[in-house]
This record gives C-alpha cells, sequence and structure tokens, in this order.
C-alpha cells in the first residue's frame, strides 16, 4: 500500500509539474504583449536590479544577431530596428534591460533606450554611444557609476588607450568628420581575470561588466555582461557568438574558462552598476527626467 501511495504522489507531483506554465520569453511575444509586462513589472515594489534580473531572463534563449539594431528604417547606414526584441547582441541586451527595468510604459521605454544609446537621445551614427567605456557609461552616468575598484580593490589595474571616432567611422567609409568626437586617451580601471575568482563575492546581482580587449589598443571592450543571482548563485548572462543566443553560465565555470582558454583575448573586467541612490524599489524613471539626473551626478 505504501509503495502504491509513493507512486500516485509522484505521478500527482510529476502531473503538477507538467501543467507549471514555463515563463514566455520576450522573442516569442508581441510588443503589445511586451507592454503588458513593462507595466506589471513596474508596479512591484522592487529594486531596479531585482527588475534587471527578472526581465533579463525573459531574453534567456534568444537568437544573436550583431546587426539587430541600428538608427532606424530610415538612416543612411545600419538602417536596422531601433528596438528588437526578436533577435539580441551584447550591448543591446544590457541596454534593451535597463531601460525596461526604469519604466513603466512601452513608450517610456522607447525614449529611456535612445537615451542610454545615443548621446542626449539623439538618434544618429555620430551620437550613438559606440564604445562602451568611452562613450557608453560616460553617457550613462547618470544612471550607472564605474566600481571596478570598488569590486576589485588592491587588485585592481589601470590601462590607458586611446579611442578614434575619426578611424572608426573611416573604416565605414564616412567621410563627413564634421560633428565627430576627437581622438581621447583615455584611462580606466579594471579587474584581472586572473583575481576575478578572489572576489567573486563582491559582484552585485544587476551589475554589468565589459570583458576588455587584451589583442588591440584602440578600444577597451570586446564583450559585454550582466552578473545575475539565481537560486542564491551568481550566473553571468550574456547575449554571444558562442552557440549564437543568449544564456546564463554559472560564474566560476564562466571564469575558469576564460582564465583556461580565453588569457590571450582578455584582459579582466570593468564593472558598472545601478546607482544606490536610484536603486531603490519601485523606482521608475521617467525620459523627461534624465536632463535632471545627468545634472545631479555630473561630477559624481
Amino acid at each position: 500500500m505504501r509503495n502504491v501511495l509513493i507512486v500516485l504522489i509522484v505521478l500527482f507531483s510529476g502531473r503538477l509539474s507538467a501543467q507549471q506554465p514555463a515563463i514566455k520569453p520576450f522573442y516569442k511575444m508581441s510588443n503589445p504583449e511586451i507592454a503588458k509586462i513593462i507595466r506589471s513589472t513596474s508596479a512591484l515594489p522592487i529594486t531596479v536590479t531585482r527588475k534587471m534580473n527578472i526581465l533579463s531572463a525573459r531574453f534567456l534563449g534568444t537568437p544573436y544577431n550583431f546587426k539587430c539594431v541600428g538608427d532606424g528604417p530610415y538612416a543612411l547606414m545600419e538602417p536596422w530596428p531601433l528596438v528588437n526584441f526578436k533577435e539580441t547582441n551584447c550591448m543591446s541586451y544590457c541596454e534593451h534591460v535597463l531601460a525596461l527595468s526604469i519604466s513603466d510604459s512601452w513608450d517610456n521605454f522607447f525614449d529611456n533606450l535612445q537615451q542610454i544609446r545615443y548621446r542626449d537621445g539623439l538618434i544618429g551614427m555620430k551620437t550613438r554611444n559606440h564604445y562602451t567605456m568611452a562613450d557608453w557609461l560616460p553617457q550613462n552616468s547618470w544612471l550607472l557609476k564605474d566600481v571596478s575598484r570598488t569590486i576589485g580593490g588592491s587588485l585592481t589595474k589601470m590601462l590607458t588607450r586611446t579611442i578614434s571616432h575619426r578611424k572608426f567611422f573611416a573604416a565605414k567609409g564616412i567621410t563627413d568628420m564634421r560633428d565627430v568626437k576627437p581622438d581621447r586617451t583615455i584611462t580606466i580601471d579594471y579587474i584581472p581575470l586572473n583575481d576575478l575568482l578572489k572576489v567573486a563575492d563582491n559582484f552585485h546581482n544587476g551589475d554589468i561588466a565589459c570583458l576588455i580587449d587584451a589583442q588591440h589598443d584602440n578600444i577597451f571592450s570586446a564583450h559585454m555582461i550582466m552578473i545575475m543571482i539565481v537560486n542564491g548563485s551568481r550566473v553571468i548572462r550574456e547575449s554571444t557568438t558562442s552557440g549564437m543566443s543568449t544564456f546564463d553560465t554559472p560564474f566560476v565555470k564562466w571564469v575558469k574558462d576564460k582564465q583556461a582558454h580565453k588569457s590571450d583575448r582578455y584582459l579582466g573586467l570593468a564593472v558598472m552598476r545601478v546607482r544606490d541612490e536610484l536603486n531603490t524599489p519601485g523606482r521608475i524613471i521617467k525620459p523627461w527626467d534624465i536632463p535632471g539626473l545627468k545634472a545631479k551626478f555630473a561630477n559624481h
């Protein structure tokens, strides 16, 4: 009799598990469906980084495409979508997740996304934040701060390189250099690849990081990732050409793999984090709030 009860319990439990609906990924949803998710998530009394964890999970399994986003259908170059939930790449993934996590409607998400991706939200090739550490992070300092040294402590190293928009645009065949930023020599902090596991506990849920390129002296970031905490453990959440998809990898496994097989390609991680002042329960940022936030955090 006992064995029969155990079998019945197992079968019943299996039936319940089978009936549990899987989370529908964004790439299988319509824009109106996604708009409902934005609205319902924004109403939750949780922090921005908690929302980042929830919303970034809905991208898992999304196909990778380097050309998934561009400057819109009327652009002369890269006339790819301004918003794309059907495909993603490493930077657009981080941008979409950030914009979703601070917004309360589809329209505000769209406008916040352009503020994150472009200088002052002005859509165009020359105003896009192409370089993570030279453009993207400085232009988004109203929302994010560099925490590489906070995480790495005395293990942190510095790296100086010259970023040239002129050479970047020339390589794309652009000859009109009006309104192009001058070359800039920039120094950043980063945590060496071989030291990441020593400071693993210092990474927070929702941290965004870039892998520092070891093979070129004209860029810093070779790839962008997010660190999330899932069931009490840290994972690397990323969209990458490895598998041409979006997926999680246990933090330790990810780091050990890079140390064993990619130490010639990557120096380490530079890490950024949502500002504590903004990472509060229920926080919503309207597009028209951003100029004020930029003024507030201009020198922080």
